[in-house]
């Protein structure tokens, strides 16, 4: 089971969609009342489902998703809020909802993302260009020689540079 997020600006609603969750077994990592708060337990983890509502007093959900790599993203809101808009990567569930459509909703968004880990699996790391290999290997020969840094000393200071 992945990482469940609950986040929902009045704690009232976040309470009972917990509930929900939990009487049908699914386990919740948290719950929140800002989408600064979801973004700060997200950090901690790789991945999982956001359920959400439509607006927190810091963001919107659509402002929540961009940041929310790994996650997605379930909204509960009125239709009227995002009808005839583009959501994107994220799932809408119409407002006021049935309990079983939340659980079934929630178990297939966590069966498609075992799925998608299971397809990252199975393919093989790609392989670097030749061009990029050379530009990589005098970038640390450089390091070497100017900072006196041993080869795997070179290559993690590289690495964290990328980030």
């Amino acid at each position: 089971m992945g990482n469940i997020i609950v986040a929902f600006s009045k704690p009232q609603d976040g309470r009972n969609i917990r509930n929900i969750l939990v009487k049908h077994g699914i386990q919740v990592t948290a719950s929140c009342t800002s989408g600064a708060q979801v973004l700060a337990l997200t950090d901690d983890l790789r991945s999982g489902i956001v359920v959400s509502g439509y607006r927190f007093g810091d963001m919107t959900c659509r402002q929540l998703a961009d940041q929310l790599p790994g996650f997605d993203l379930l909204l509960i809101a009125s239709p009227s809020r995002w009808s005839g808009e583009a959501m994107g990567r994220i799932v809408c569930l119409p407002a006021p909802f049935k309990m079983g459509d939340l659980v079934s909703t929630v178990r297939m968004i966590e069966q498609s993302q075992a799925e998608k880990r299971r397809r990252m699996r199975r393919q093989p790391p790609q392989k670097r260009r030749e061009e990029d290999q050379k530009a990589i290997d005098t970038a640390k020969a450089i390091l070497m020689e100017r900072n006196r840094m041993t080869e795997p000393e070179a290559h993690k200071y590289l690495q964290k540079c990328s980030m």
